[in-house]
């Protein structure tokens, strides 16, 4: 059985990659990078939709844990990571180096992808059922086809 962490952390590693090759090919054309990170970009914020719509509010019912919870600090760092996007979009577009955003969206998704996976996934992976975890990976495979 896949679980939710299973998924989501897959998804991470993909958009790591995702983000390697778009710094790969910013040093060799701007066209190739400007497409790798649209793609990288999309993913990530259709990633942030599947945890602020569907796995934040599931793990604050299960939890009890809203207000002051990690559920908020990770909206907070959304809002940052959808900053640095949009900052080194702008700078790609210009030809500008984006180098120093990218190193900072990189902090921050080291950071919050390590809660994620160390406490978000699992959290909600132990207090669902075998049922109600395919159901919440279908409800997430629904959600990746639409568009942000």
């Amino acid at each position: 059985m896949q679980t939710i962490f299973d998924f989501m952390s897959a998804d991470h590693d993909r958009l790591d990659g995702l983000f390697k090759e778009f710094q790969k090919a910013s040093h060799s054309g701007p066209a190739e990078a400007k497409k790798l990170f649209s793609e990288f970009s999309f993913g990530l914020k259709r990633h942030i939709v599947w945890e602020e719509e569907i796995l934040f509010p599931l793990f604050e019912e299960r939890t009890g844990m809203k207000d002051g919870g990690p559920t908020e600090a990770m909206r907070f760092e959304h809002l940052q990571i959808k900053s640095f996007l949009k900052e080194i979009d702008g700078r790609i577009s210009l030809v500008q180096d984006s180098t120093g955003a990218e190193q900072e969206l990189l902090r921050i998704l080291g950071d919050h992808n390590m809660k994620e996976e160390h406490i978000l996934y699992p959290s909600i992976d132990e207090s669902l059922g075998e049922k109600e975890i395919k159901a919440v990976l279908e409800k997430i495979t629904k959600t990746r086809r639409s568009h942000l």
